[in-house]
C-alpha cells in the first residue's frame, strides 16, 4: 500500500490533488459527474469584495497545448458567496475548502479575507496577488516584493486561518517575491498563475480577446511552472502548492519532486471534467511504478 496523504499548512489531505480556482466553480456542477469528496480539497472561484461581471466577450481563446482566458474575476461578491454558495457547497463536499481571494487594494484583500476567515467551511485562504493595485498605478501586487509583503502582512494580521499567497509568473525573479511573502508571515505559497499572452485573428487583424491580452494556461506552461516551483522551494521553507499545466499523475509527482506539497489542476478540468478523478485514481499506480511508498518523502527531493 502506498500513502497519498499530505499535510498542507496543518490540515491533512487524503491526496495532494486540488482543482484550481476558476476551473471548478463552487464544486456542485462537478458533483453531478463524480463524488468530489475524493479530492484533497478544491479552490473555489476567485472572490472579490464587490460583485463583478467580468470582462467583455470574447474572453476565451485557444492556443497550442493550452488556452487563453481574460474572464476578469466574474463572481457574485463575498457576501453572496458566503450566504448562497457556501451552503450549497456543504451539501456536496464534506471537507474544508480553499477560498481564493482577489482584490484591487490592500483594504479589499483584508475585508474579503476577514469575512471568509469566519466561515467554518473554509480551511485556507488562497490570496491571489496577480491583481492590479488600483492605488499603485495598476501594477500587479505580485510583481513587487514590497507590495506582496504589504498585502501578506495586512491579511495575516486580520485572519486566523492559513494564508497561501498565489504568485504571478510574470516577474523577473519569482524567488524574491516568494521570500517577501514568507518574511511577511505567509503560511504557504501557490504558483504559478497564468502567463500573460495574446492571440491575433489574421482575417480581422485584431486581437482575439476583447481584453487584448489574457492568461495562458494548460500543458504549454507546465515546464515553466516546474522551474518556478523548484526555484521557490530553494528560496523558502513554507509549503508550496504547485500548479500550471498539470494533467496527469506523473505531472503531480514531477511537481512534488520540484518542491510542491500539494498540486492544483486547472485548465485540464475544462478539457476533461473528470480530470482530477482520473489523476487521483492513477496516482497509486504511478507511485508504485516509480518506487514511491509515501508522497511526503518526495516533496522537494529533486532540489
Amino acid at each position: 500500500m502506498v500513502n497519498t496523504k499530505v499535510n498542507l499548512c496543518g490540515i491533512e489531505l487524503d491526496n495532494p490533488v486540488i482543482p484550481a480556482s476558476g476551473t471548478f466553480g463552487y464544486g456542485y456542477e462537478f458533483a453531478e459527474i463524480y463524488d468530489i469528496n475524493m479530492l484533497g480539497t478544491f479552490s473555489f472561484k476567485g472572490t472579490t469584495r464587490e460583485p463583478r461581471l467580468g470582462n467583455p466577450t470574447p474572453r476565451i481563446a485557444e492556443a497550442s497545448s493550452g488556452m487563453l482566458n481574460a474572464v476578469g474575476l466574474q463572481n457574485p461578491g463575498v457576501e453572496k458567496v458566503i450566504s448562497e454558495e457556501l451552503p450549497k457547497m456543504r451539501k456536496v463536499f464534506h471537507k474544508k475548502v480553499m477560498a481564493n481571494v482577489s482584490g484591487f487594494s490592500v483594504e479589499d484583500y483584508v475585508y474579503t479575507c476577514s469575512k471568509l476567515d469566519q466561515c467554518g467551511k473554509v480551511g485556507w485562504l488562497e490570496v491571489n496577488i496577480s491583481c492590479p493595485n488600483v492605488h499603485g498605478g495598476g501594477m500587479s501586487f505580485g510583481t513587487s516584493p514590497k507590495a506582496a509583503f504589504e498585502v501578506t502582512e495586512a491579511v495575516k494580521r486580520a485572519v486566523k486561518k492559513p494564508v497561501i499567497i498565489k504568485l504571478s509568473p510574470n516577474v523577473t525573479d519569482i524567488a524574491e517575491i516568494a521570500r517577501a511573502c514568507e518574511d511577511a508571515g505567509a503560511d504557504g505559497i501557490s504558483l504559478i498563475n497564468t502567463l500573460l499572452a495574446m492571440r491575433i485573428d489574421i482575417k480581422s487583424r485584431r486581437p482575439l480577446l476583447k481584453n487584448v491580452t489574457g492568461g495562458l494556461s494548460g500543458p504549454a506552461v507546465f515546464p515553466v511552472a516546474v522551474r518556478m516551483v523548484y526555484q521557490c522551494k530553494k528560496a523558502v521553507k513554507i509549503p508550496i502548492v504547485g500548479m500550471g499545466g498539470v494533467s496527469s499523475a506523473e505531472d503531480v509527482l514531477e511537481m512534488m519532486l520540484a518542491g510542491a506539497t500539494a498540486v492544483e489542476v486547472g485548465a485540464e478540468n475544462l478539457v476533461e471534467p473528470t480530470a482530477c478523478k482520473n489523476i487521483i485514481e492513477a496516482l497509486p499506480g504511478a507511485m508504485e511504478k516509480y518506487g514511491i511508498k509515501d508522497l511526503r518523502e518526495i516533496i522537494g527531493a529533486a532540489c
